[in-house]
């Protein structure tokens, strides 16, 4: 049995579809905001400080593998309800959230490989949600456009050194935006410009410190329509390091409104 910690956002469901389809026994551990999965019988609704609970659930169960998904919000720690062990690792919790919300995700990896619960990569049963290297529509990067890409990737490989942002906007080879606490849809929203159109990238890469089990960057349809009305003619990811959702029906988005797809 494979036990799933499950955040916000599409992606745990593609997961949920797959694993349904290859018929594969389950736990759902739902930290989702409004709980998503609570009509599914094998889900249980657990507070992020009831590290107990959760890992009786999983050792109960037999699930010595588990697979993150999903956007866990950062808690209010002063109302999260604790049990004996959540009291003993709260600290480390605390401690490793002024670091982000994947550092706490990376610190509860490490709470359960003490316990000798194994963390597996989020798209071991997906990899068609990914992207290989290569263009994805019928539009092709112009020169302009490759030079925000050059832009845009030597921005992010410098801010990596601080570990801070896995996203930038770049038109006519000038910062726009950087992603920061908001996410995609904030930094996209920053970006717009009623003077262009058709013009500018995002560029969406992994951090140097990232965990890719648990925290890759993600694309979906909704990503293509917020770009488009900030007027940027592509998105583009690291090969094999993302997470590409709803694929066909941002491909076809994409080609019906003249932008482009690059995996790099």
């Amino acid at each position: 049995m494979i036990g799933l910690i499950f955040g916000d956002t599409d992606f745990p469901n593609a997961i949920l579809k797959k694993i349904k389809q290859k018929k594969i026994r389950y736990l759902i551990i739902d930290l989702s905001k409004n709980r998503t999965f609570r009509k599914d019988k094998n889900s249980k609704r657990v507070s992020i400080g009831q590290f107990g609970k959760i890992i009786n659930l999983l050792k109960y169960n037999k699930c010595n593998k588990v697979l993150f998904a999903g956007k866990v919000v950062k808690p209010r720690f002063s109302k999260l309800k604790l049990d004996l062990k959540g009291f003993y690792y709260m600290p480390r919790i605390i401690k490793s959230s002024k670091l982000g919300d994947a550092a706490i995700l990376r610190e509860i990896i490490d709470i359960l490989k003490k316990e000798k619960i194994t963390t597996i990569n989020s798209l071991f049963f997906n990899p068609e949600l990914t992207l290989k290297k290569g263009i994805y529509t019928k539009i092709k990067p112009n020169t302009l456009d490759r030079a925000d890409i050059s832009k845009a990737i030597s921005i992010l490989k410098n801010l990596n050194k601080y570990n801070h942002s896995q996203g930038v906007v770049v038109r006519n080879k000038k910062l726009i935006a950087i992603e920061g606490i908001g996410g995609t849809q904030k930094l996209l929203k920053k970006s717009k410009n009623k003077k262009y159109k058709d013009n500018g990238v995002l560029v969406k890469f992994p951090k140097k410190k990232q965990d890719l089990r648990i925290d890759l960057p993600t694309i979906g349809l909704e990503t293509f329509k917020q770009c488009k009305l900030a007027g940027l003619r592509g998105i583009v990811v690291k090969n094999k390091q993302n997470v590409f959702l709803e694929k066909k029906k941002c491909i076809n988005f994409a080609n019906k409104n003249k932008m482009f797809i690059l995996s790099k």
